[in-house]
């Protein structure tokens, strides 16, 4: 059943980096900020990525520790959806990471410095006029700002500080940005855009590259200008 509040491994999305075969069922991720396909479970990325745990209580011990802070903040819910460019911190090992997709469309953690741990990106998925003139930008990640000054684009990629969540800088989707692609052939591939082609239908515009391929702009999650914010799942993920 689709609403089921279970899940067999074997039927847990493929981006998860998971054995299918040694266990029965795998966690389902609350709804919330990811969409479940796009996202893993916190106790499931502690568990079965980080092993921090070998069993599903030893993890929950964990978390009920307050020992766990994602995007900047204490999570203890072990049901929680983490999904790309997310940040996790454990301060009792001092280590840090990113969430990432590797080559392969897997949910993967990219080791980052504590400094990086205070920031993340966030694209634009769309733009709403709420109460007062306001523009509400809705981000990828299921989070709101509001800014007084419509200059920025669906596709645009914010850098955030986190737990504020104050925009620092606009990376623009624009040409000879770079940008890593989060669905698509080259999936995890870092990459310059060269053109992109405006359709005047319904239809995904078509964002080329440098690289000698193309994908559809959904696909394009914009990390730099002249040089990229952050490390590629393709340099070293666990």
């Amino acid at each position: 059943m689709v609403n089921s509040r279970h899940l067999k491994r074997y039927a847990a999305p493929r981006s998860w980096k998971i054995p299918r075969k040694t266990k029965t069922w795998a966690v389902r991720p609350h709804p919330g900020s990811h969409p479940m396909e796009r996202s893993m479970p916190l106790i499931m990325v502690l568990r079965d990525l980080l092993h921090l745990g070998e069993t599903a209580s030893e993890v929950r011990k964990i978390l009920a520790k307050r020992e766990i802070i994602v995007d900047g903040k204490v999570r203890t819910d072990p049901k929680f959806p983490l999904g790309i460019m997310d940040t996790v911190s454990i301060p009792k090992l001092k280590d840090h990471y990113r969430v990432m997709l590797n080559p392969r469309g897997q949910i993967s953690l990219k080791r980052i410095d504590e400094s990086e741990s205070g920031w993340k990106l966030a694209r634009i998925m769309n733009k709403t006029i709420v109460k007062g003139g306001m523009m509400q930008l809705n981000l990828h990640d299921g989070r709101n700002i509001l800014v007084g000054k419509d200059e920025y684009r669906t596709g645009d990629v914010l850098k955030i500080s986190l737990p504020d969540q104050k925009i620092v800088e606009k990376l623009p989707m624009k040409e000879e940005s770079l940008a890593v692609l989060t669905g698509g052939a080259h999936i995890g591939t870092v990459c310059r855009i060269k053109k992109i082609n405006v359709t005047r239908n319904p239809d995904s515009n078509i964002v080329e590259f440098h690289e000698g391929f193309n994908t559809v702009m959904e696909h394009v999650f914009v990390v730099g200008t002249k040089t990229s914010e952050i490390e590629s799942a393709e340099v070293t993920t666990i």
